[in-house]
């Protein structure tokens, strides 16, 4: 139990990781993790492909990179006028995230996790606003994964930015149309230190009793 805890209270955006490679019986352990997730009328309806061809992974890499820097650049604009502790805490993430993109090809591997609407139960597709219900089919599987690789000892982290340009993902990996991407998830073993303490809000602003908007602790 305590490891589990230790697990998620770690699990934090791992950027920077060594291009050694991981060895088959890992990789199958963080991959069956995802297989445990819960699904939607347990139809499973995801899917994940491992790129560890270099040149699979080049492809990836150039499609990634002009993204997260147009992304990186309009991010770091909210700090120009920031107290310089917090502009200098964010541009640590930023640096991370360069390190990534300039060498995201020499990650030993990108998960690219995909999945099919028809095979969801998405029971808010009609309703008028954006769609949620069927990211519950997928993101509960990235997420086993990401504890695994905590397990493991490995570095990962989860980016969206590839979506921007799916058709061009989906022409590199050879996903069929009628498929969607969802996340995308370099791995590998850690430069540095890897998981680490993490900083995210509490239940007593994250959590309501019984109403929305009634506090956790009266």
């Amino acid at each position: 139990m305590t490891e589990l805890y230790d697990a998620m209270s770690t699990l934090r955006a791992v950027r920077r990781l060594r291009p050694d490679p991981i060895p088959e019986d890992v990789l199958e352990r963080v991959v069956q993790a995802a297989c445990w997730a819960p699904t939607g009328g347990n139809t499973q309806p995801w899917r994940v492909v491992v790129a560890t061809d270099p040149a699979v992974k080049q492809g990836l890499a150039d499609i990634y990179r002009p993204e997260w820097y147009n992304y990186s650049a309009g991010f770091m604009k909210r700090f120009v006028d920031s107290p310089p502790e917090v502009a200098a805490k964010w541009q640590r993430v930023k640096d991370a995230g360069d390190h990534l993109a300039d060498n995201l090809a020499q990650a030993p591997a990108i998960l690219v996790f995909a999945a099919n609407p028809a095979m969801m139960a998405v029971t808010d597709a009609k309703l008028d606003r954006v769609s949620l219900v069927g990211g519950g089919s997928v993101y509960p599987a990235v997420q086993n994964l990401m504890l695994a690789c905590v397990a493991e000892g490995l570095g990962c982290t989860l980016t969206t930015l590839h979506c921007l340009r799916e058709a061009e993902v989906m022409q590199v990996l050879n996903i069929p149309t009628d498929w969607a991407t969802a996340a995308m998830v370099p791995i590998g073993y850690p430069v540095g230190k890897g998981h680490g303490p993490i900083t995210r809000l509490p239940p007593s602003e994250m959590a309501y009793r019984n109403t929305f908007g009634t506090p956790w602790v009266d």
